[in-house]
């Protein structure tokens, strides 16, 4: 990615400003030059995009409309060493160069990774260019230029975050974030003028995507939803920053075959050829794929890796005769909540054929029970559900409550329901439920994004495993509540039947 060039030095704003870039070819001029990064204009692979796609969008500034301005947040997943960390301190630097008195703050997982792109911008100001636009010398927290933009470096905690207000938040390594603190960055950010350019308040997060259930697929598969706050994709992979092939190198017997085909005869990128095919030799096919190649992270990890978008959510429901109408439910007070509505097919001599269709979701939390009725209640009534045939409950909602002495369950069977609280090992629920998605007799609403979010989330213990139980944080109540469902369905209400010959 490195060019060197030699140019003389700004040492004025005027001289500055007579070198700001005002479309795509003069900023890619000015980056090559005066950063000396040769940024990848094209994407080698299909459907992905250039790096400089990134940089084009971070650095110009729509001009605000009178009606609704889109959202500037942008998610960039890149491959390792695709040169991610690099481009967000460069765009940083363009933003302080160009638009006076702007702030923007550098997050990472750690403050460790934050410094990562803060020593990248701190290289890139020490170049003989930018060494006069300083206001002060660099630290390991602030730089600040002589038209008032300043950066800020914060650790990836909450108490970090709180309190801070910029005008951009560029978010590194998000795949690392805790939780918590992603959510208190959604809220820094403020637009405003920086000198006579409108600045939108905007989050970046530029990551790899490793975890199947971790927050960049959260982020990114986010951006499907019915969304009016559609973050920007950003995507490239390790061959579309690759180095060009040199003609006289076989295509044949390359380790990279598979994954280039022959297009790095034709690449413009930074990353040696030889670095890539020594670090697939080191690694997996599943982590190259998702670490490299951008692809959907492995699933080894996933309770539910049969789980296919394409294949188990559906739309039309078919009308079924001599179905019935059942429901799923798990309690919880702090904890959600839930209560799945579904169709099934007609009762046959084997109840695992049953076709599942689940129509509907409601998940609430910090509520009685009576007020989760009501609400239940009254979504059924809104969408048209009749009442449920039965209700496949969690097993611990027949204790008493210590406040009203009454179980959660028999307030049920009190308001009209049929339960059924069959008990199961969790494993057995979660082998049932797979079987289905194996063999196409269960299927999801879009509606139900909840619960198409927690299937695919739903996930066993990485640093342990061999335990054999899924984490609990947060998907496993949805996907409780479908396995108290499909369990009662395939094995009944437990009770036992007598028969004398």
């Amino acid at each position: 990615m490195i060019k060197s060039a030699k140019h003389p030095p700004v040492k004025t704003i005027t001289q500055l400003q007579a070198l700001e870039p005002t479309n795509d070819s003069e900023l890619h001029r000015f980056v090559q030059y005066a950063f000396g990064l040769n940024v990848p204009r094209r994407p080698i692979i299909e459907g992905n995009t250039a790096p400089f796609d990134y940089l084009s969008h971070a650095y110009f500034e729509p001009t605000p409309s009178l009606g609704h301005n889109p959202t500037r947040d942008a998610v960039v997943w890149a491959n390792r060493g695709g040169g991610k960390t690099m481009l967000g301190a460069a765009a940083t630097l363009l933003d302080m160069l160009f638009k006076p008195g702007i702030q923007i703050s550098i997050l990472g997982g750690s403050f460790e990774q934050s410094c990562k792109m803060h020593d990248h911008l701190l290289s890139l100001v020490d170049r003989p260019w930018f060494r006069h636009l300083l206001r002060s010398e660099p630290t390991q927290r602030y730089i600040e230029l002589i038209n008032g933009s300043r950066v800020r470096i914060l650790a990836g905690s909450q108490r970090s975050i709180r309190g801070v207000r910029v005008h951009k938040l560029r978010c590194d390594e998000v795949e690392e974030f805790q939780r918590d603190a992603w959510e208190a960055a959604q809220l820094v950010t403020r637009s405003g003028f920086c000198g006579e350019k409108f600045i939108h308040g905007c989050v970046e997060a530029l990551s790899t995507m490793h975890r199947p259930f971790g927050l960049m697929a959260e982020i990114t598969h986010g951006r499907n939803h019915e969304d009016t706050n559609e973050r920007k994709l950003f995507r490239w992979s390790a061959i579309d920053v690759i180095e060009n092939c040199s003609p006289f190198r076989s295509c044949d017997s390359c380790e990279l075959w598979q994954d280039c085909q022959g297009r790095a005869k034709h690449a413009r990128g930074f990353v040696a050829i030889d670095d890539l095919i020594h670090q697939k030799q080191r690694t997996s096919i599943r982590t190259w794929a998702a670490e490299m190649m951008c692809q959907e992270p492995e699933v080894s990890h996933c309770v539910y890796a049969e789980f296919d978008n394409t294949k188990s959510i559906r739309s039309d429901i078919p009308e079924v005769e001599n179905g019935a109408w059942i429901g799923g439910m798990d309690f919880g007070l702090r904890n959600p909540t839930v209560m799945l509505w579904a169709r099934v097919g007609p009762p046959d001599h084997d109840p695992t054929q049953r076709t599942i269709h689940i129509i509907d979701e409601y998940i609430k939390s910090e509520l009685i029970f009576d007020k989760h009725l009501e609400a239940i209640h009254t979504r059924a009534e809104l969408q048209g559900w009749p009442r449920v045939d039965w209700l496949g409950a969690d097993p611990a909602g027949n204790q008493r409550n210590s406040h009203s002495g009454v179980s959660d369950v028999q307030v049920l069977r009190t308001s009209g329901y049929t339960v059924r609280t069959r008990q199961s090992h969790i494993s057995d629920g979660i082998e049932r439920i797979r079987r289905r998605l194996d063999h196409g007799t269960l299927f999801i609403h879009p509606r139900c994004q909840q619960l198409i979010k927690a299937i695919q989330t739903y996930h066993y213990d990485v640093k342990n495993p061999h335990r054999e139980e899924p984490i609990k944080d947060g998907p496993d109540h949805l996907c409780d509540a479908l396995r108290y469902m499909v369990v009662n369905l395939e094995l009944g209400s437990g009770k036992v039947v007598v028969e004398r010959y």
